[in-house]
């Protein structure tokens, strides 16, 4: 049977550029959350089992390039062309800091607890801003050579990973402040994510997937794919992961054997996100087609918006394209 069941994703619609980040929180009382970045400045929060569309973060006055949420999706965090890194609250949707940067903010991110959240702009620079004390001067973190696409907390937030336009990843010691560790690529890495359990750490470079131990940065596995991908996520089980990239389409593969599963197409241009859900049933993209889409991880499992019907059964399920539209 498995066999006729056919990938339907669900498409959210609203934004009106490129969709180019994705963020999920935790599972929290009321499900969890997807924040989208878009370079139409206007971050979208979303139910994430469903997509339904929750609130819209307005205050940008340019491109969003990043987006983040806390674990219990209490706070949202983004970075804008317009030189700002700003937080919000995610349940009324007020600014509640607006960090001024020198150049465009490529990347935002939560520690654990909320204290702080880490910044990457076009300054080839990362700061490290304290939420508890947001007037007192933010930690630097200086070495890239090229602009920052990506920073992260890591090492139960002792330090810093970051990804930069100068083909590597760097770690950064938050005590000294110093650089400790560097990898080097063949091109420049476009994502960084460090998996559920806080142990690998996901890298899209070129036309590759690699895959690190977080504690150690010793390399885990390499895996070719069939393009050049700007983004990956590795399931919270780590059997598989996801990744898309300039041919539009969206690849699973196995994580273990590192061999292809599936391919899908469903945007109709690059994709330049993917993110897993915190339970692992769906994964989301963001495309340059300016919509979001959720793709069910096990095909015709009953989950959310998909309702799964036996041969035979009124056919009430969702077997055409759904899209669910924001307010």
């Amino acid at each position: 049977m498995t066999a006729n069941l056919r990938q339907i994703p669900l498409t959210c619609s609203g934004h009106t550029r490129p969709v180019v980040h994705l963020d999920f929180s935790d599972i929290c009382e009321s499900g969890y959350f997807l924040i989208s970045a878009c370079k139409d400045g206007s971050p979208m929060l979303r139910q994430g089992d469903t997509g339904d569309w929750v609130g819209t973060f307005e205050g940008h006055k340019g491109a969003v390039w990043g987006v983040a949420l806390n674990k219990n999706a209490t706070l949202a965090a983004s970075g804008a062309a317009d030189f700002s890194g700003k937080v919000w609250n995610a349940v009324t949707g007020a600014e509640i800091h607006s960090f001024q940067h020198k150049h465009i903010v490529k990347s935002v991110a939560f520690d654990t607890n909320s204290e702080n959240i880490v910044t990457g702009s076009n300054e080839k620079l990362v700061r490290v801003f304290n939420l508890e004390q947001p007037q007192a001067e933010p930690e630097m973190y200086t070495g890239h050579g090229g602009n920052i696409k990506q920073a992260l907390f890591c090492r139960d937030d002792k330090c810093i990973m970051s990804a930069a336009e100068d083909k590597t990843v760097r770690l950064w010691d938050r005590l000294t402040g110093n650089e400790i560790q560097r990898l080097t690529f063949p091109n420049n890495p476009n994502s960084l994510e460090i998996s559920t359990d806080s142990h690998i750490l996901t890298v899209a470079h070129g036309s590759s997937i690699s895959f690190w131990e977080v504690d150690t940065l010793k390399k885990l596995k390499e895996v070719k794919v069939p393009t050049n991908v700007s983004s990956a996520s590795l399931h919270p089980d780590k059997h598989v992961f996801v990744c898309g990239g300039e041919d539009f389409k969206m690849y699973k593969f196995d994580y273990i054997t590192g061999n292809e599963i599936e391919s899908f197409k469903g945007h109709f241009g690059p994709v330049h996100s993917v993110k897993f859900s915190p339970d692992g049933e769906l994964y989301a993209s963001g495309s340059e087609d300016g919509t979001l889409r959720l793709w069910q991880t096990t095909v015709g499992k009953t989950y959310g918006l998909w309702k799964c019907t036996e041969p035979g059964e009124l056919n009430n399920s969702l077997n055409s394209p759904r899209e669910v539209h924001a307010n």
